[in-house]
């Protein structure tokens, strides 16, 4: 698939949600059941880290089992694991930084790439590989919201995921900005939730997610009306 045509599908899934789950699977039982509850409150597409034992088997379970769930692997670090997240289903492959190997992975590999950065000369390198759309990461660690609207002029047309340290006290920091697509976050899913098997709990805290950025965007077209 063309570089550009891997962009709009991605840009297709990020769009589509304010807030990309994060979830780390500790227990492969919980994948189910928790992608679906995200899904029930509007967030079907996740991100499946793969820092866990279960993590690839719970990319295909959900794959195979939750026909609404969009499922993305993150903390892609080779190209082997790319291609195992591709052929596991993965629909969007996430790094935390990018290498010349993954590039070429990407390349060769029909499912899209959202590579990491977190300086100016990080995001013009990726630009002039063709990403216009990158995951901004440790977002709160590498300089925050105020960094990335820092950027948004010198680099005008990249566009940015946010991740790390993303909370509801400072989203909407985020999603305000011109060029934040939307942002990666695990606070939909705790720990404490997901063992407890509190399913409608974390549908509840994904509504309020796509309840909160509805909100503010609604404010936004109001005070520029």
């Amino acid at each position: 698939m063309p570089h550009a045509n891997k962009t709009e599908v991605l840009l297709s899934i990020l769009q589509a949600q304010p807030v990309i789950p994060v979830l780390q699977i500790a227990n492969l039982a919980d994948a189910v059941p928790l992608t679906r509850a995200l899904a029930r409150g509007g967030l079907p597409a996740v991100e499946i880290t793969l820092r866990t034992p279960d993590a690839m088997d719970a990319i295909r379970l959900v794959t195979d089992e939750v026909e609404e769930a969009v499922v993305g692997a993150g903390t892609i670090l080779t190209p082997r694991q790319y291609d195992k997240v591709a052929a596991a289903g993965a629909r969007f492959i996430v790094s935390p930084g990018t290498t010349i190997e993954l590039l070429e992975a990407a390349r060769s590999n029909d499912v899209p790439f959202l590579p990491g950065a977190s300086t100016p000369s990080e995001v013009m390198s990726m630009r002039e590989e063709g990403y216009s759309v990158l995951k901004f990461f440790p977002a709160e660690q590498s300089g925050g919201a105020a960094f990335l609207m820092a950027l948004s002029s010198p680099l005008a047309g990249v566009r940015f995921c946010p991740t790390g340290g993303i909370s509801p006290a400072n989203a909407l920091d985020y999603l305000k900005l011109p060029n934040v697509i939307c942002v990666g976050g695990s606070w939909v899913a705790p720990d404490n939730l997901v063992r407890a098997g509190d399913w409608e709990g974390i549908t509840e805290l994904a509504r309020q997610a796509v309840a909160m950025a509805a909100s503010a965007q609604d404010r936004d077209i109001s005070s520029s009306g």
